[in-house]
Parts: C-alpha cells; sequence; structure tokens
C-alpha cells in the first residue's frame, strides 16, 4: 500500500500514517464497524474523513486485568468515567483550553487547536460520545480529563484523550493510563466486541501494547504478532 500525505491542517494531522483514505456519508453502524474492521479509523478534518492506518484494538472477549493493570487502577480508585453525548451541552473554554495545552505540551505547537476541540464537541462530527473523568473524593465533582471517542453497536473508539498534567491534586503519573483502561473496561462491560486505541505509528504507541488481547492492522489483515509489531515500531 503506499502512504498519503494530506494537508488538512498543521501538526499531528500531517504525522499520521495513512495508507488509504475516503469521506462517507453512510453513518450506519453496520458501515462504519466494517470500516474499522479493514483498518479504517475516523480523523478529525471534516464530517466522513476516515483514514486507513495501523490501527490496534482490543478483542474484548480475550481482554483480562494484568497486575500492573490493577495497580494503577488502584492508585488511581478516586478516578471516576461518566459518559455523555456529542453535541456537549456542558461545552465551555476550558474545555478547549485543557485539550489545546495537553497536546502542545506532548506532541507541539500547533497540534490541537481549541476551536477544533470546540467543533468536535458542539457539533455532528464523526465522534459521538465523550467520556468525562472527575475526581470522587476527597475533591468531589473536580474533572482531570476528558476523550472524544465513537460509540457503535460493536465498538468503543477512545480517540482523543486529554487531561491535567500537572493536577496537584491528583499526585499520580497512570492518569492517561488510568482513563484508557477505564474505557477498556467500560467497552467491556457494554458487551462490545472490541475498542480501538488510535495507531501505531512509532515507537511512542509502544505503551499501548501491554494489554491482552491486542490485535494490530498490518495494511492488509489483523495480527497478534506483538513481536514483529515492535519491530515495525523501533
Amino acid at each position: 500500500m503506499q502512504l498519503q500525505t494530506m494537508n488538512y491542517e498543521p501538526g499531528i494531522m500531517n504525522n499520521y500514517l495513512k495508507w488509504n483514505k475516503q469521506t462517507i456519508s453512510d453513518f450506519s453502524d453496520e458501515n462504519i464497524n466494517n470500516l474499522y474492521n479493514q483498518g479504517y479509523i475516523f480523523g478529525r478534518p471534516e464530517k466522513g474523513y476516515i483514514y486507513q492506518t495501523r490501527s490496534l484494538r482490543i478483542d474484548l472477549d480475550k481482554f483480562e486485568l494484568s497486575s500492573e493493570n490493577k495497580r494503577i487502577l488502584r492508585k488511581t480508585e478516586d478516578l471516576k468515567l461518566t459518559k455523555h453525548d456529542i453535541p456537549y451541552s456542558e461545552y465551555n473554554w476550558e474545555i478547549g483550553k485543557l485539550a489545546k495545552d495537553f497536546y502542545e505540551t506532548k506532541f507541539g505547537k500547533g497540534t490541537f487547536s481549541a476551536n477544533k476541540i470546540k467543533e468536535l464537541l458542539t457539533s455532528d462530527h464523526n465522534f459521538n460520545k465523550l467520556f468525562k473523568y472527575a475526581l470522587s473524593s476527597p475533591y468531589e465533582g473536580e474533572v482531570i480529563g476528558y476523550c472524544i471517542a465513537l460509540e457503535t453497536d460493536n465498538i468503543i473508539h477512545y480517540s482523543y484523550p486529554f487531561y491535567e498534567l500537572n493536577n496537584s491534586k491528583l499526585k499520580i503519573q497512570n492518569c492517561g493510563m488510568s482513563m484508557m483502561l477505564q474505557a477498556i473496561i467500560y467497552a467491556k462491560e457494554q458487551n462490545k466486541k472490541y475498542i480501538y486505541l488510535g495507531s501505531a505509528k512509532d515507537e511512542k504507541a509502544k505503551y499501548k501494547l501491554q494489554f491482552k488481547g491486542l490485535e494490530w492492522f498490518d495494511g492488509e489483515k489483523w495480527s497478534e504478532d506483538l513481536g514483529k509489531l515492535k519491530n515495525v515500531l523501533k
């Protein structure tokens, strides 16, 4: 397959691994499930934009928490997930700023604008759910982070997470992993077949490879050979 580079907006989108792309108009669960099964995932440039990449997913029938997963969840037991519909009626500028600051710190200036976050959360775009993560105690209701997601009858796509990187009230190093783990558990509890975790472009994605039941799309088929994937990501 030939790698394609699209110039939709500055920043992270241009650095994504893309083999094919298309713009769809059929947003039925059946069509979306089928495209994701072919290695496609939704992106953010425009409504209907979907691209084929080295996608990662967990077969939830095979997923079990490891001892390390359980350790992280114990250390973050006060962090709780709630699910909300997109468009998100409680959107405010602080959410956009949190996302912008997070992505600039992690990936560089211009990676993800507050305006794009607002667009994704307040309009009919490609994603339909917002996972919100808030403390249960002793700072009841204080929001630590969010993830923009897609849900169908069969899958969850955990797509754009962002969280407070310097929160003094949650003094842990595993906030992002805890958020992802809680989303995986939610997907399994909802009897989904798969949860998709985005793509694996380079070695920065290796933290996603720790989950039982993980599969990756090699451009033609899904594979469980994580040793081969680790070599690809070197």
